[in-house]
């Protein structure tokens, strides 16, 4: 009788988890298809209210309202942006309300790119808490790269 309950426990607790899977990465799909669409507000309506956004360049940490200060006139104009996932890996915390994920993803002007971000679960909502965008550097490339940001001066 045991071995049933732990077998039900073990059962219920793995089904909750990929549920809980599928929704996390429903939400990001939607803030990449909300971005490629220019659909402004369906894309910050998945972001809390304290959220922050990170972007390529050194100086874009923004607070939510920072960001849609500067996507907003984009989104107006029917300008998004499109990143295609190419692969993407999602973690969870002990309590299940917390969820990281790291992805890369292909824009036809950047190439492949990195997202990686933070989702909590709030009122039965994923929400992003963060989100950043990298433009990762092969190894065989860094000390060039490096050399060129040490010698730009903006």
């Amino acid at each position: 009788m045991r071995a049933i309950i732990l077998f039900f426990c073990f059962f219920t607790s793995a089904h909750a988890l990929s549920h809980e899977h599928d929704d996390v990465a429903q939400t990001i799909d939607a803030l990449h298809t909300y971005a490629s669409e220019a659909n402004g507000k369906a894309y910050f309506a998945l972001f809390d209210d304290s959220a922050i956004f990170i972007g390529t360049d050194a100086s874009e940490t923004w607070t939510v309202d920072e960001f849609k200060a500067y996507a907003t006139p984009h989104f107006d104009k029917g300008r998004g942006w499109t990143y295609t996932v190419t692969e993407r890996n999602i973690y969870f915390s002990a309590n299940g309300n917390v969820a990281w994920f790291d992805e890369l993803l292909y824009n036809e002007s950047l190439g492949v790119t990195r997202g990686t971000g933070v989702l909590e679960k709030s009122n039965g909502q994923w929400k992003f808490a963060q989100y950043h965008l990298a433009i990762p550097v092969p190894n065989a490339l860094a000390d060039d790269i490096a050399d060129q940001i040490k010698a730009y001066t903006p």
